[in-house]
């Protein structure tokens, strides 16, 4: 039985170092591609050690991490995020980051997903937020380490309610597996009002 929970203070502090593996792990496939490491991690996933209003959703399998998703306020980001909102209308101080959803792919497909958007949304309710937005890598159709049997997340995040942002797309870059230096990547703004 899986449990998902969300963890915010002592709990979130626990668990960051397992979520800086989970990242490590799941985000080495497609499309992210990246050749991370845990020192990048750690100093990573500092702000949600320092937003009073991060919040880790936790999926354990018998006491071990095996998903996690994290959300803070999107102004929390605000030097991150600034310039792909600029002109788009939207404050970021209104909106509720829905930041990463990493999950071991033997727990895919069993409705974990959908526990971690509803904990963070929740979550977001409560801090009076009417709005979630995440963002999600870009690649081409023809990149050449697209798996054959690759599946979008599109249709799940449209079931979900959300929709991309047009024009609003940051810019981050890290190194990816198959490279030798890190690269820029685009990564699509997704929103819904909750």
């Amino acid at each position: 039985m899986i449990e998902t929970r969300g963890l915010r203070g002592a709990d979130l502090e626990a668990a960051l170092e397992d979520v800086a593996r989970l990242r490590i792990e799941v985000f080495r496939a497609f499309p992210y591609l990246y050749d991370g490491d845990l020192a990048y991690e750690r100093a990573y996933l500092q702000s949600y050690r320092d937003s009073e209003g991060a919040v880790l959703v936790g999926a354990f399998d018998n006491g071990r991490l095996i998903g996690a998703a994290t959300g803070t306020p999107l102004a929390d980001h605000a030097e991150d995020f600034a310039a792909a909102f600029e002109g788009a209308g939207i404050a970021l101080e209104d909106v509720f980051y829905c930041a990463e959803s990493v999950l071991l792919p033997g727990y895919r497909g069993q409705g974990i997903g959908h526990a971690f958007f509803d904990l963070r949304e929740a979550h977001a309710r409560r801090l009076g937020f009417e709005k979630c937005a995440f963002c999600g890598v870009v690649r081409p159709e023809e990149h050449p380490l697209r798996p054959d049997d690759y599946a979008p997340l599109d249709p799940f995040w449209k079931k979900r309610g959300y929709a991309p942002l047009p024009g609003v797309v940051a810019r981050f870059s890290w190194k990816d597996t198959d490279r030798d230096c890190a690269t820029e990547k685009p990564l699509q703004f997704w929103m819904r009002d909750i």
